[in-house]
């Protein structure tokens, strides 16, 4: 857009460039000449002329007031990507794919080439005397460019004429006439952390393995924003392969690297899918049934610099020093929280999981939709607790430990294996957690065919016929704790559960079996038969 406003230039695809009146938005005018995707457009400030740089490695001046293409400057052996001018719009710099900055001046056609990069040239912009590039490899480079007085840089020698066609440039550069790059070595670098270029779900939905620009190989942990592992530069596929684990867990969130880095999308209520045992996560003291809504303390995690402020302010506000936070609306599920706010001291100390707990050298920022529109973006460690912009799904989880109870339940059939003596004990289908493990399958079919009450005593399990379906119901299949040993290694007798003749893993869950072993879209069906005790 020209600097009054009055003219707005864009090209794509089509390989045009169309001028338009933003304050009619009108078309004014198609012009016509390159061959290939327009990839940068500059006008001047009179709205006079424009300059385009296509992949057909062509720059084009326009005369907006003639509809035509005045110049065609091939200096590029490749993809013009970026384009800078002089103030006067007298000289134009240019950069793109063949890793080469150009300054090129528009009246006598004669060109150099200022510097070349490593990597291909995503953006330039020109600062006095000094050409910032900005390239695929995430850091910026301050190149010497005599923005002021561009004729010095012409002085120093190695200018050639641009040609009027884009093969005479490829030309030349093939018979060995490339020309030299006038400054050897940038004045400025802007180190960047190098971009993400590949990444991989891992199926425990905790994990990801990334690889970035230098070939680096880490494994990242979702729910801490941090790097658990690096691997160094080895074969993505192959350590992949290496960590792949069988366990299936619901996706609950999404992801992308289209900015170099990782992006991680939640989105209400599929994010609360996923559960998973506190003793997974290695917690100290934790109970064996102990249940973990991931996306429940991720966002605990997350939001802790902003629930403690909240609460800070809050006390701070009304009489009595009482906080208004999940007062209007008690928590059922409060007893569930692993966040613990002490309110009793200055700071609100809020304290979260290890698992959860995200750096604050270098925090991750939150990013949604703002209140006025376009995109809502601050570091977790800035937030101060008065953010109107937060989802109000976020808040709820938090604040109230309200979130959408997704149904994370699994139906199966459970009947004696083929040739086993054993008796049957169900007369219909059994439902559980999906991430209950065989194991409390196995310690069920012991309590149903040997003893009256539970192991040890315990309430391992409980068998409830529905009364108004056939249904049968495994409500507390997963709410005993073992001590010393575990569970599977105290039933006596000792039973074996199997899908499709192929006998299961005690730590696997109900989940895991149904995808890897069952692998069909029917209520998952058991087996069971008694062997001998070791």
């Amino acid at each position: 857009m020209n600097d009054t406003g009055t003219l707005l230039l864009s090209g794509g695809t089509e390989k045009v460039v169309r001028v338009w009146d933003p304050r009619t938005g009108s078309k004014n005018m198609k012009l016509r000449g390159h061959t290939d995707n327009i990839r940068a457009l500059l006008v001047d400030s009179t709205g006079r002329y424009c300059l385009s740089g296509s992949s057909d490695s062509m720059i084009r001046l326009w005369d907006l007031g003639q509809q035509r293409c005045v110049h065609s400057y091939a200096v590029h052996t490749d993809s013009v990507w970026a384009l800078a001018t002089t103030h006067s719009f007298g000289h134009v710099y240019s950069g793109g794919r063949d890793q080469s900055v150009y300054l090129t001046d528009l009246s006598t056609r004669e060109s150099v080439l200022l510097c070349t990069n490593e990597c291909p040239i995503l953006q330039l912009s020109l600062q006095d005397d000094t050409i910032w590039v900005a390239t695929t490899d995430s850091s910026v480079y301050g190149w010497p460019a005599e923005g002021l007085t561009p004729q010095k840089v012409f002085q120093k020698g190695g200018s050639f004429l641009a040609g009027n066609l884009s093969f005479s440039r490829a030309r030349a550069s093939l018979e060995g006439s490339a020309p030299v790059p006038v400054y050897k070595e940038p004045s400025f670098v802007v180190p960047g952390v190098p971009a993400i270029v590949q990444h991989e779900i891992m199926n425990n939905r905790r994990h990801v393995l990334t690889k970035d620009t230098t070939g680096s190989v880490k494994l990242w942990e979702i729910t801490r924003g941090a790097v658990i592992e690096d691997f160094g530069k080895v074969s993505f596929e192959d350590k992949k392969k290496e960590l792949f684990e069988m366990v299936s867990i619901p996706a609950w969130f999404t992801m992308d690297a289209r900015l170099g880095c990782l992006s991680v999308h939640l989105d209400t209520p599929q994010c609360f899918s996923a559960e998973i045992y506190a003793v997974d996560l290695n917690v100290s003291g934790a109970q064996e049934d102990l249940k973990i809504n991931l996306a429940h303390d991720t966002l605990c995690g997350l939001l802790v610099h902003w629930s403690k402020r909240k609460q800070k302010s809050s006390s701070h506000g009304l009489p009595n020093g009482d906080s208004s936070i999940g007062k209007d609306v008690p928590s059922k599920d409060s007893h569930r929280s692993r966040t613990e706010v002490d309110d009793t001291t200055e700071n609100h100390t809020t304290h979260v999981l290890p698992s959860f707990e995200f750096s604050t050298v270098s925090p991750p920022s939150i990013i949604t939709e703002g209140s006025s529109g376009g995109p809502w973006r601050k570091r977790i460690t800035d937030l101060d607790g008065t953010e109107g912009d937060l989802p109000w799904w976020c808040v709820d989880c938090v604040t109230h430990n309200r979130y959408p109870k997704e149904n994370t339940k699994c139906g199966f059939y459970l009947h004696p294996a083929e040739g086993s003596p054993a008796p049957n004990i169900t007369q219909g289908k059994l439902s559980a957690p999906r991430i209950l493990r065989i194991h409390k399958v196995a310690n069920y079919v012991v309590e149903k065919l040997v003893l009256d009450k539970p192991l040890d005593g315990g309430s391992d399990s409980t068998f409830v016929m529905g009364l108004s379906s056939a249904q049968s119901q495994l409500s507390q299949l997963d709410s005993s704790s073992r001590l010393g040993l575990k569970p599977w290694q105290k039933t006596k007798p000792c039973i074996e559960v199997l899908c499709n003749n192929q006998v299961l893993s005690p730590d696997m869950s109900l989940a895991t079996v149904r995808t890897y072993i069952w692998k069909k879209p029917e209520d998952l069906i058991l087996h069971y038969r008694v062997v001998q005790s070791r």
